[in-house]
């Protein structure tokens, strides 16, 4: 005959496996990390409508060019890719950054299957000579919304 406290233990463990087990079962599916290849780049000034404005740090504010990139995202899977954040390296002229500390440039929305073109906004100090250098361009995003 066994011991109260070893059927009590069989137990635990046994309600223990089956809530592990449910839970796996139940959990949503993962959103995975897609890298999406980043080509033909291009750039050229914003249209007056949308280019005014300052690049502003530490509290000062100074003039700014409003350039718009243009490229292409090819999206290697089967499904659509959601928020694929653009990374990339932007130089002036002198090959002085024109984002210091910062990689992340953007976001694409909705990336489809296949080969797709892309357009991004920065706004770079207007004492930085062009042309402007692009490089090291790159994203990433899920097969999945995350942010709302």
């Amino acid at each position: 005959m066994r011991s109260p406290s070893l059927l009590r233990c069989i137990q635990l463990t046994c309600l223990s496996l089956l809530l592990v087990l449910t839970s796996w079962s139940m959990a949503p599916d993962a959103l995975a990390l897609t890298q999406i290849k980043i080509s033909d780049l291009s750039y050229e000034m914003c249209p007056p409508e949308i280019g005014e404005g300052a690049v502003t740090s530490g509290g000062l504010s100074q003039p700014a060019n409003c350039f718009l990139i243009h490229g292409q995202a090819t999206n290697p899977t089967g499904k659509t890719v959601y928020d694929a954040d653009i990374f990339g390296r932007v130089y002036d002229a002198n090959r002085n950054p024109v984002m210091q500390n910062r990689t992340r440039l953007g976001l694409i929305e909705k990336v489809p299957p296949g080969v797709s073109d892309f357009e991004l906004r920065i706004s770079v100090a207007a004492n930085q000579p062009t042309p402007l250098i692009l490089e090291q361009f790159k994203a990433a995003g899920f097969s999945g919304r995350v942010r709302r």
